[in-house]
């Protein structure tokens, strides 16, 4: 790393982190003005139990299948060279609102305790009728928070059908955030190489988790995880309702561009992902996966994680043996159902519980293997003091926070902010 890097990046962080403190008094303020009559508190879940590595391998097996090179370069060979995230941000053409800008019905998404201390807006008309799912950044990426010269979130959604058991088109915004006071980003569809790499189709799974690690995004799915990598983002060159090729064409259901998947890991268990995030205080880093449990199961809900692999042929994507299944090499069960974002970091878990009423506020859970804390908040001492919907959770570890979205709005707070409200 040169000098003039190491300055560029500390003045970039020093200008992130002014903004962040300037606008956190504002936000403060307006957690204030959500109601405090929350509900009463609930079980606390415990401590975490270790699973035996029985456990770990019968249910929680993936099997990765590559897509064939082939497709992937016939795919390319129809719609052109591919391009890079920095050809994707050059074309940001949707800006976010700044947290004075954001409404306050749309603050009331906001954590109650801790607050948030920078928080952005996503333009109302420009996701109607989208659901917004995970959020993962450059801070992922890499660990130097940059992707070349740019910091980058990602944020993932799926168009809403109307039906939960029918899942829409998934895409992904493309956030440029070197300008901490103007957020700018353009779309990418999620889609899968079909018939050879002839066509694609779109992704109709709900984004509920996704780690931007090194090259590769990996992304939630019903049956598992897709793999993209940020090293072949096309272009679509029809603007369309259509996903795939059209006369004249390929299109993206209204998006710039498209990001075709590379691989995909299937379950050999029954284990399903609710979320994911990258964790970079093991060695080598790792993915952090929470299972699907809805509150009002009865079950314990699984958490696990799976070694990334050190080999560069194998640039960010999980560890595996000779047969292509990579193996959860740690796993608990915990009593907290509902997750909705999950986080690991020196030994501490850090579970988003979703609210159990639709204007309700969820939990946020630090677990360990011997007790769980939560904030509270309000009069009769509520833990439900975490966003309603708690998506996903994102560590940049440069900059010490943890990224999240609840709705329309994307906001970050720091790790040790979340610490000091559990005492």
């Amino acid at each position: 790393m040169t000098q003039r890097g190491r300055h560029r990046r500390q003045k970039r962080g020093r200008a992130l982190r002014a903004f962040l403190a300037a606008t956190a008094l504002a936000l403060t303020a307006a957690a204030t003005m959500i109601s405090a009559s929350q509900a009463t508190v609930g079980a606390k879940p415990g401590g975490l139990k270790a699973l035996a590595s029985s456990d770990r391998a019968a249910g929680l097996r993936l099997q990765e299948r590559p897509v064939p090179q082939s497709t992937l370069d016939r795919l390319a060979s129809g719609m052109g060279r591919p391009v890079g995230v920095s050809t994707v941000l050059d074309d940001a053409d949707h800006s976010l609102r700044n947290a004075a800008d954001c409404t306050s019905t749309e603050r009331t998404a906001l954590p109650v305790e801790p607050t948030a201390t920078t928080a952005y807006c996503w333009d109302a008309a420009d996701t109607r009728g989208w659901r917004a799912g995970a959020v993962t950044t450059s801070g992922d990426a890499d660990d130097d928070g940059q992707w070349g010269e740019h910091r980058v979130l990602l944020s993932g959604w799926t168009h809403d059908t109307g039906r939960s058991a029918k899942p829409g088109l998934a895409r992904v915004a493309f956030v440029d955030a070197n300008d901490a006071t103007r957020l700018t980003y353009t779309w990418a569809a999620l889609v899968v190489p079909v018939d050879g790499g002839r066509d694609y189709r779109g992704l109709a799974s709900p984004v509920s988790g996704m780690v931007w690690y090194q090259d590769k995004l990996l992304v939630t799915a019903a049956d598992g995880l897709y793999v993209y990598d940020m090293h072949r983002i096309q272009r679509a060159t029809v603007d369309s309702g259509r996903v795939g090729k059209v006369r004249g064409g390929w299109a993206a259901y209204g998006s710039r561009y498209v990001l075709p998947a590379v691989a995909s890991y299937r379950f050999t268990g029954t284990a399903r992902p609710a979320a994911i995030s990258l964790d970079r205080s093991t060695a080598p880093d790792s993915l952090v996966a929470s299972e699907r449990v809805s509150a009002d199961s009865g079950r314990h809900t699984r958490l696990w994680r799976y070694a990334f692999s050190s080999d560069p042929v194998r640039a960010g994507l999980p560890a595996t043996d000779s047969e292509g299944r990579a193996v959860a090499t740690e796993a608990y069960e915990t009593k907290t159902a509902g997750i909705g974002g999950v986080l690991s970091y020196r030994s501490e878990w850090y579970l988003a519980r979703a609210a159990d009423t639709p204007d309700g506020h969820g939990t946020l859970w630090r677990q360990n293997a011997r007790d769980a804390k939560a904030a509270q908040c309000g009069s009769d001492g509520s833990n439900r003091c975490w966003t309603g919907q708690s998506g996903s959770l994102s560590y940049w570890e440069e900059t010490g926070e943890v990224w999240s979205q609840s709705g329309r709005v994307l906001y970050a707070l720091p790790l040790a902010s979340i610490d000091r409200s559990l005492g």
